[in-house]
């Protein structure tokens, strides 16, 4: 018996091992293809040396570490987060729909936000992924109130109807906001519907030693995930502190969430694609899930921010348009033929 399974987790331990490897290509390949895309197309052999052999004196390499690199790494970046925050969202709760923006973190972080930047008048990045992150618990312990005072408590479908709503009720909120301050509403509404376009590197500077924090989190606490995930009662007889570990992956939630809207905007759906389809080839075991989630996350929204800036060139759709139009069909999908 013994025997046996240790040939099972080994050879599962070398496929796993070798899918991220094979990912993290596939992530590399994505990055460069998003850096020489654009305007001016470049060839592949031009952003590498523009990233290894940089040239003050060309033009295109200019073009690569000052406009198109920022771009692609704030596009990794976020799309690891929010993965990885639906990840372990979908794994705590045991709710196949949750994601944070179903579940009202997105929407939270963004009225922190407006908040901020109409009423304070804070146009800097260095606190804004901290308010953000305020907003973003605020509005996921009013969903989690909510869903828990319905009959038969805080349930999924619970959870995601109440994390509807609140969305919905905050959403009409930023949109009066908007309604009193013109200028307020022509400074944020491209990043409100989610876009990568315009950031610079000194933005992510403030944000990304959340996101790490956040990664480092939610990869330590993986291996609770899974059994959390089979129910509370299995995880408590394996020694796992329930309250004091939801907590603890509620935090790394509500970071990435926060830091990923305060860089680009409340970008929907992310969440809920990546970690179902890495579900679909790796299982239920969150060791795998969360860093697979991240890796495909970052390629996923390198890709959906590459036909955002092909599809209607030289205009730009927003990014947060095309991941709603990919991801609306999915969780329809979902509802419909997955979900039970």
């Amino acid at each position: 018996m013994t025997s046996t399974a240790q040939p099972h987790s080994a050879s599962k331990l070398a496929y796993s091992s070798l899918g991220l490897l094979i990912g993290l290509a596939v992530l590399i390949v994505f990055f460069v293809w998003h850096i020489s895309v654009g305007a001016k197309s470049l060839e592949f052999s031009t952003v590498l040396q523009a990233l290894f052999q940089y040239d003050d004196s060309q033009f295109s390499h200019m073009i690569v570490r000052e406009l198109r690199m920022p771009r692609a790494l704030i596009a990794l970046v976020v799309g690891a987060s929010l993965s990885v925050a639906g990840a372990l969202m979908q794994g705590v709760t045991r709710n196949p729909l949750a994601d944070p923006g179903l579940l009202g973190l997105m929407s939270g972080a963004a009225l922190a936000a407006v908040l901020a930047v109409t009423y304070i008048g804070m146009h800097t990045m260095a606190w804004l992924p901290l308010i953000a992150a305020m907003g973003a618990l605020l509005s996921a312990l009013l969903v989690w109130l909510v869903a828990s005072a319905a009959p038969g408590g805080a349930t999924p479908l619970s959870l995601t109807l109440s994390g509807a709503a609140i969305s919905g009720f905050i959403g009409a909120i930023i949109s009066i906001i908007h309604l009193l301050n013109q200028d307020t509403f022509e400074s944020l509404r491209g990043w409100l519907v989610g876009s990568l376009s315009g950031r610079d590197l000194q933005e992510l500077y403030w944000s990304l030693p959340w996101m790490i924090v956040g990664l480092v989190g939610a990869v330590v606490l993986a291996p609770s995930v899974t059994a959390l995930a089979m129910g509370d009662e299995s995880a408590a007889g394996l020694g796992i502190n329930v309250v004091k570990r939801k907590a603890q992956l509620l935090i790394c939630v509500v970071i990435l969430t926060a830091s990923s809207v305060a860089l680009a905007g409340p970008l929907g759906f992310i969440g809920l694609v990546i970690p179902h389809v890495v579900r679909m080839f790796m299982g239920s075991d969150y060791r795998w899930i969360v860093p697979y989630s991240a890796i495909f996350g970052a390629a996923y929204l390198l890709g959906i921010d590459v036909l955002a800036r092909l599809l209607m060139r030289p205009q730009e759709i927003a990014t947060g348009l095309l991941t709603a139009i990919v991801g609306a069909p999915l969780l329809i999908y979902l509802v419909r033929v997955r979900i039970k």
